[in-house]
């Protein structure tokens, strides 16, 4: 589980294994026991959430963008692909 970066305790992250084929580019993000996975693309849009508030969804949502090259760069690194 490849940890990308972690931003008062959100950590951003991808599984090794996404799916076969390979899921379009996204994140997952964990803390305190919720889970939330975010699409990236030219943006960042929620694709999943168990747990997290809005006004946290708002915060990760936010967090993803301001990083959203270190995330493609990670997801391309590991992935050998284009996100």
């Amino acid at each position: 589980m490849p940890k990308v970066f972690e931003i008062n305790g959100f950590k951003f992250f991808f599984f090794s294994n996404e799916g076969n084929p390979l899921e379009p580019c996204h994140i997952h993000v964990r803390k305190s026991g919720c889970l939330a996975k975010l699409w990236i693309t030219d943006k960042v849009d929620i694709a999943d959430n168990i747990g997290f508030s809005a006004s946290e969804l708002n915060e990760i949502k936010k967090m993803a963008e301001n990083n959203i090259i270190l995330i493609t760069e990670a997801w391309n690194d590991f992935f050998n692909g284009k996100c």
